[in-house]
């Protein structure tokens, strides 16, 4: 039986890289970026003026002037000015700092009669203050933004602000996410007093497109072989990845895996040691497909899409490994097994700054319940049977 590194490592190993698209920039947010992203310009383009007031000479209050007549008035956008001597011109914040003006001094800092600026009593002026200089930020040519990141709202900004109506980014894979079993019943269906309701597979949806994979459709599948057979063929022709939550166990209504080696699915492994999702099963299609089939209990299936559906997704999108997290035990655990545990915990934070896990227990790996309000679970290593508290754990957030 594999450990859970040498489970992800097969996994990883296994996926093919997705292909690359020009996308508009409005549609890139959550996407995987597949270019370097170089400035336009110089950031800024121009000496910019930080605060509302009036641009001076610095050397005009250096040899003693507190009243600056007012020469003209510039808005943001507005063409820089030639500042004559003595005198001050008006600014807004974010102009372009007029020529010759090396100064700006803030509105609170003055006040203006007759078309004369004076300056409080007392007020010391210091040059090159409120002005953000030209290309203090980067120059024209800049790498600004590398391949493998995934684009959040402040990427976008840098991604206009270089100019870019389009970005090239991976093509989203297209999932499917499919659960087995005859007990399983949809929201809004009649259900009778012994079966229950699924929720598996649209958990696994909603945690694909909260890490940025929406295009995943499901399917209900009820265990007859043929039935099985002929719609995971259908789902294997159309998607990148195939996810299969139930029947992987070693119950004689158990098919998935019988079915996927019927249809040229070549396991990888089955089985990995750990607690929940032990029955996990991986294997690639006869295209490449990368096909994950977990375990049905509601715990067991998100954690294992979570530890190895959603890095399998990021490594075929190029997208670059995130930096382990560590989490400190917000109290002792005991975990008996030979297993690593996957343990759930809600995060909070202490008055010294450290992130605490506080352990939540499910009531098996059905209780899925349990889950909601946990913010990840940690990684406890097979090794040792008492964690205390204070350990400090792997955390993978959900």
């Amino acid at each position: 039986m594999l450990t859970i590194a040498e489970a992800l490592d097969r996994v990883l190993a296994a996926m093919p890289e997705l292909a690359i698209e020009s996308i508009a920039l409005r549609a890139a947010e959550g996407r995987v970026l597949r270019q370097v992203v170089k400035a336009e310009r110089d950031q800024p383009p121009f000496d910019r003026v930080m605060m509302d007031g009036v641009a001076i000479a610095h050397e005009d209050f250096t040899n003693g002037a507190r009243q600056f007549p007012v020469q003209s008035t510039q808005m943001a956008g507005d063409a820089a000015v030639e500042l004559e001597p003595g005198k001050c011109v008006e600014i807004m914040t974010g102009a372009s700092l007029p020529v010759n003006a090396d100064c700006i001094i803030p509105i609170e800092r003055i006040s203006t009669g007759d078309g004369v600026a004076t300056l409080e009593d007392g007020y010391e002026a210091e040059a090159q203050q409120f002005i953000h200089p030209r290309a203090s930020d980067h120059t024209a040519g800049s790498q600004l933004l590398v391949p493998g990141r995934r684009i959040s709202p402040m990427d976008i900004a840098v991604i206009a602000s270089a100019g870019l109506t389009h970005v090239d980014v991976s093509r989203s894979p297209t999932v499917r996410v499919i659960s087995t079993g005859n007990e399983l019943v949809a929201a809004g269906e009649a259900i009778e007093p012994h079966q229950v309701r699924l929720s598996n597979g649209p958990a696994i949806q909603a945690l694909l497109a909260q890490h940025g994979y929406p295009d995943c459709e499901h399917d209900h599948l009820v265990d007859e072989r043929p039935l099985l057979r002929e719609r995971i063929a259908t789902h294997l022709d159309e998607a990148d990845v195939v996810i299969l939550s139930g029947g992987v166990s070693m119950g004689k209504a158990d098919y998935v895996p019988e079915v996927l080696d019927e249809l040229g699915v070549r396991v990888k492994f089955h089985k990995i040691s750990q607690r929940p999702g032990k029955p996990m099963w991986f294997g690639s299609g006869p295209d490449g497909q990368a096909v994950f089939a977990l375990p049905g209990n509601p715990v067991s299936a998100l954690v294992c899409c979570r530890q190895y559906v959603i890095p399998a997704l990021a490594k075929a999108s190029a997208r670059t490994a995130e930096t382990p997290e560590f989490a400190s035990l917000a109290s002792d655990v005991t975990f008996k097994p030979e297993l690593t545990c996957f343990q759930p915990v809600r995060l909070v934070s202490s008055t010294a700054g450290q992130v605490l896990a506080i352990p939540v227990k499910t009531n098996t790996s059905g209780d899925f319940t349990a889950l909601s309000g946990t913010d990840g679970y940690v990684e406890l290593p097979m090794e040792q049977t008492l964690f205390q508290a204070g350990t400090p754990v792997f955390l993978h957030r959900w």
